[in-house]
């Protein structure tokens, strides 16, 4: 048969959900091997649901809210870019729209790295989503400039 299992192409740790007095933790599941492979949509479907989760948890103030806001807008919008990607019409559209995916988690990046700065949360909370999007900006970084080399 010509058909092959869907292969992963990153190893890493998966985060799941913890129970923190009345929350829902962000924390990467310590039980879970970190050579353990995975595949790269899963990987972003779970880093939104974390944005997600860590945007209820910003106050509700002016500046919260609008944190909250820009966070979300591009903390969550790497998923559906990838999606865009995997349909790609042509290998320019292919690396326009790894690029995508590559400024939205670099503006959320940033957001996170003020959410610790001000402090809109006790920076720990967010310290590993500012982790999990600098790996994320490491992988699409190479993705591109993968694709780059293969189109030439």
């Amino acid at each position: 048969m010509n058909i092959e299992p869907r292969t992963s192409n990153v190893e890493r740790r998966t985060p799941s959900i913890h129970e923190l007095p009345g929350t829902t933790s962000i924390e990467p599941n310590p039980r879970r091997s970190t050579n353990e492979r995975y595949d790269l949509e899963q990987r972003l479907l779970e880093y939104s649901a974390r944005i997600i989760r860590l945007v209820e948890k910003l106050p509700n103030t002016r500046a919260g809210n609008h944190v909250a806001g820009q966070l979300l807008r591009s903390g969550t919008s790497p998923l559906p870019n990838h999606g865009e990607a995997q349909a790609a019409e042509s290998a320019n559209d292919f690396v326009h729209k790894l690029r995508i995916c590559l400024k939205e988690l670099r503006e959320s990046h940033r957001w996170l790295l003020l959410i610790q700065r001000v402090p809109l949360m006790p920076p720990r909370l967010a310290q590993p989503l500012v982790e999990e999007t600098d790996e994320l900006i490491r992988i699409f970084v190479r993705s591109v400039q993968t694709a780059q080399r293969k189109r030439r």
